[in-house]
């Protein structure tokens, strides 16, 4: 088992009398070798005395239980080690499919990012999907072929691949930049046609060690080179090397004099249940009882400590650059700026999929919706439901292998044996027409009307609000809280029920009353002017899609298009790359979530799938899934599209398709 780290000592290594702080990202596609290569960082740096692996269960950052019993990366943990000029934290993430929103939360946080690959398998599909979300949060990102002591390695094919398929601005500096950081001719060559400042020089003076390294560090830092390395981290071949290209080719600079910021990258629970908030600091500095405005609201940071694997330190100050533990702030989650930074983060990876949870009758049911409501704060992404109706629980996720894991989570967490239903695919809904909803909740004694625009929205926007209301038609308050109730909950289509999304609503006008309108008479209007909309509207279920791209040999092409075509997707012209076709298409989710495993079989694994979460579109068989669900819009106990008004000192219900010509405000 890996020992005890080394002292974790901030105050030794300093450039100007500042800590030099790098937070490196690993990353791949399952099964390249990123937990092995991450243990022999830390066994170089000195920071255990024994490297573990995975398939032995004993490396150091795959500490949980569940972790070492699978033989696999669920959790993004974290290790701290010195090397150099520079204090170091590697995130080791996992690399399966079902557990990337952790990896995409610890992207946020990274300053630099290693991408592992195979050089036996090269590209492979969750390859792509990492490669698009490196590049969509600006991490500077290195590569490392792994395995390059196995037979079938081909180094020189499969940066040909990545060169087509990921970026022609990745350059092998394997044998082309030594420790020292000296280059040799074609790597200095390289590097000036990327830069007309840095040519101008190499045609005037030549090779200017210290002018080419700085040059180097800013393409990187900017996206417009990515260094390739090769090595074997099983047989430790290539990594110490690595590691020396990478101190040389990388900087940050964070401020500790400036006011503290920092972003929130995880939520976790321990043993005593109490809630750590881990952090990354983006400047300034946080000492024990210093008060921060985190998640809407100023609380106190009672303690800190620094995570190294499974040990932790506990500190009385971090500083920018860091990453940290504290407990006190009970409000913030994942992708939330605290302190001066007040800018929250979205994440791209959702999931498409929800199952009903399954208990012992034995077990309350609350007591299960407890426990899984401490793991929505750790894993958002489970979107966790409540159906008081039902009494039943839904969590949603992003494949098979995660339900395994939860029930596998709720056992040894909580003491709960728990069940899933069969994952079905999460709809959501949108409307194809303007209309005009109106709302209008008058019992005795309360008063609200509410005039909202509802039109559709650009593709996966979500719910957008714009005001039109003048303040002499109804007060700025009032016109407020219509604002807050729409976007204080997600709101039900009337098709299936599902999520309603892609769409503007403009409040146009309203009325209240100076005496009677009270708590929550603006919220029963607004949802009631919103369903009365809906009603009016031509109606729209939406479909989670995948982005796709396949690369197979050529006479395997001729299958594959008919396969999307019969899964009611869309491709575009193939593409000939030397022995190979590549497509690319979009393709629903309901009808090619399974493909993966038809496709390593008849390529014999030699075929290359990924598939990417493309956003939400038009559904293909509406009329089909509107059946199946059989949602009665009209039963739906949280929603009303009819109207309350009053007469003769009482209320009366007024039907959604009769309300129009009763409202006071027209």
């Amino acid at each position: 088992m890996p020992t005890s780290p080394a002292c974790y000592t901030r105050s030794t290594i300093t450039n100007g009398g500042w800590t030099v702080f790098k937070t490196i990202g690993i990353l791949a596609h399952v099964d390249a070798g990123k937990t092995t290569f991450s243990e022999q960082l830390l066994f170089h740096t000195k920071q255990i005395r024994q490297r573990g692996r995975v398939d032995h269960r004993d490396a150091f950052l795959d500490n949980h239980l569940i972790e070492k019993k699978r033989g696999i990366t669920i959790f993004a943990d974290q290790a701290t080690f010195s090397f150099r000029e520079s204090m170091y934290t590697i995130i080791d993430t996992p690399g399966h499919v079902d557990f990337s929103p952790e990896m995409e939360r610890a992207i946020q946080v990274m300053d630099y990012a290693v991408l592992l690959i195979s050089a036996v398998d090269g590209i492979q599909g969750h390859t792509e999907t990492v490669w698009q979300l490196l590049r969509k949060h600006h991490v500077p990102t290195f590569l490392f072929l792994n395995k390059t002591d196995r037979e079938e390695a081909d180094v020189e094919a499969v940066i040909r691949d990545l060169q087509v398929q990921l970026s022609p601005d990745i350059y092998d500096v394997t044998d082309s930049l030594n420790t020292h950081g000296q280059m040799h001719e074609g790597l200095a060559e390289w590097l000036a046609e990327r830069d007309e400042q840095l040519f101008e020089t190499y045609l005037d003076t030549g090779y200017e060690e210290a002018a080419w390294l700085e040059t180097a560090r800013c393409l990187i830092r900017d996206g417009k080179a990515f260094p390739c390395a090769s090595g074997s981290a099983l047989k430790d071949q290539g990594i110490l090397d690595f590691l020396e290209k990478v101190e040389c080719l990388t900087e940050t600079a964070y401020d500790p004099q400036a006011a503290f910021a920092g972003r929130v990258y995880k939520i976790r629970h321990d043993e005593k249940g109490i809630r750590w908030t881990y952090v990354k600091a983006l400047s300034g500095k946080l000492r024990v009882r210093d008060e921060v405005l985190a998640g809407g609201k100023v609380e106190k940071a009672t303690q800190i400590q620094i995570v190294n694997g499974s040990h932790l330190k506990a500190v009385n100050e971090v500083q920018a650059g860091e990453l940290f533990a504290v407990t006190g702030l009970s409000g913030c989650q994942a992708g939330d700026g605290i302190g001066a930074c007040t800018e929250r983060r979205r994440f791209d990876l959702v999931p498409t999929l929800k199952a009903r949870v399954g208990h012992d009758a034995a077990v309350h049911v609350k007591d299960v919706l407890h426990a899984f409501q401490l793991l929505d704060w750790e894993e958002p992404s489970l979107q966790v439901q409540w159906d008081e109706r039902f009494q039943e629980i839904y969590v949603h996720v992003m494949g098979v292998i995660q339900l395994e894991v939860l029930e596998e989570v709720m056992q040894e967490r909580f003491g709960f044996a728990v069940s899933f239903g069969k994952p079905k695919i999460l709809y959501k809904e949108t409307v194809r027409t303007p209309v005009i909803g109106y709302g209008h909740f008058e019992p005795l004694r309360h008063y609200a009307e509410v005039h909202l625009k509802i039109e559709p929205a650009e593709r996966n926007s979500g719910i957008t609000f714009e005001n039109a209301c003048h303040p002499n038609d109804m007060p700025i308050g009032y016109q407020n809280l219509v604002e807050q109730h729409l976007f204080e909950r997600d709101h039900h289509g009337i098709l299936t029920g599902s999520p309603l999304t892609d769409i503007k609503v403009t409040l146009l006008t309203g009325r209240g009353h100076q005496e009677h309108t009270s708590g929550g008479d603006f919220r029963e209007a607004t949802f009631r002017a919103l369903r009365q909309g809906l009603e009016k509207a031509k109606n729209v279920l939406l479909e989670p899609y995948y982005v796709f791209k396949i690369k197979v040999e050529q006479d395997q092409i001729g299958r594959i298009l008919s396969d999307v075509q019969q899964a009611s997707g869309s491709f575009d012209a193939p593409e000939t790359i030397g022995g190979h076709v590549l497509v690319t298409g979009r393709v629903p989710v309901a009808t090619f979530m399974d493909y993966p495993t038809s496709f390593a079989s008849f390529t014999h694994g030699k075929g290359v799938l990924s598939l990417v979460f493309g956003g939400y579109d038009i559904c293909h068989n509406q009329e089909e899934i509107t059946e199946e669900i059989g949602y009665n819009k009209d039963a739906d106990p949280e929603y009303s599209s009819s109207s309350i008004f009053c007469a003769k000192g009482q209320g009366y219900t007024v039907p959604w398709d009769e309300a129009e010509a009763k409202m006071h405000g027209l």
